[in-house]
């Protein structure tokens, strides 16, 4: 867990793209449901912030 932190506070790859992939899963779950109305409102922005994050932090160093 402290790598973890580590990572991200020295802006490595591997970190940051698990947070990235977690946005995008959480964005995609948040659209596929059925019952919180906010949830499905923001979801696509929560989509698209992970998706654009993935993006730039690919080009961050090992």
């Amino acid at each position: 867990m402290s790598s973890f932190f580590n990572g991200l506070l020295r802006l490595r790859r591997g970190p940051w793209e698990m947070v990235a992939t977690i946005l995008i899963a959480l964005g995609v779950v948040m659209l596929m449901q059925p019952f919180v109305l906010w949830a499905y409102t923001y979801s696509f922005i929560i989509t698209l912030t992970g998706t654009v994050m993935f993006i730039i932090v690919s080009h961050f160093p090992e």
